[in-house]
């Protein structure tokens, strides 16, 4: 969803999705590598179904990467420049589009994270990707989910990132924590996920994302 559309903010709120949330035991790095190696049955919830009908969107990735603190596992999340064409100033994943010399999605993200944060790749053990999620905004997105250990350096491309922060894993796998909201675009009515942390508003895609990360593991 481009940013000029609304914003999501000034919506009146939603319904809370309210899941219980999700075992200790499974935000664990060695059950989350089993999980990826002996993926269940589960049903993604996807995007809105026009945007996966349309001709030819742009393949990208991005990296889901959790962070193994001693407190618990986090999720890194970036707040892009307010500039950017597409999703400005939103809460997002590292990642961008697929170029021709990326050997996979994979590569993808893991390039772009470095380009974006400087996360270097051999910091990222890679378990696996979740389903393909598709943006208004014409993206083929391929979720990355990797483990990152400590320590690790950051150096944020400033044409691209705001600023770099953490959300506990807990908390976003926890449906009390996940709001529905919907508003009506001239194009038609769109829904989506919030999931809104101190001063972080989280939604839209890099929400849906999130969703689907919480239905594979509670599966």
């Amino acid at each position: 969803m481009a940013k000029s559309q609304f914003d999501p903010q000034q919506l009146p709120a939603g319904d809370i999705a309210g899941e219980p949330p999700l075992a200790a035991e499974r935000l664990a790095a060695d059950w989350l590598r089993r999980r990826f190696a002996a993926p269940p049955l589960w049903t993604p919830e996807h995007s809105e179904p026009a945007f996966a009908l349309r001709a030819a969107p742009t393949p990208a990735s991005v990296l889901i990467p959790l962070v193994q603190r001693a407190a618990g596992m986090t999720i890194l999340l970036t707040q892009r420049t307010a500039h950017l064409t597409d999703h400005g100033g939103q809460i997002s994943f590292p990642g961008g589009r697929a170029e021709h010399y990326d050997a996979s999605p994979i590569a993808t993200a893991l390039r772009e994270s470095e380009e974006e944060i400087g996360l270097q790749r051999r910091h990222v053990d890679v378990l696996g990707t979740l389903p393909d999620y598709y943006t208004g905004t014409g993206y083929r997105v391929t979720p990355v989910v990797g483990l990152v250990a400590p320590p690790f350096e950051l150096n944020a491309d400033p044409g691209e990132v705001a600023e770099i922060f953490e959300v506990p894993l807990a908390f976003l796998m926890d449906g009390l924590n996940h709001q529905r909201l919907s508003v009506a675009l001239p194009d038609g009515p769109r829904s989506f996920y919030a999931m809104p942390y101190d001063r972080f508003y989280i939604w839209g895609a890099t929400a849906g994302m999130l969703r689907n990360l919480f239905h594979f593991l509670r599966a």
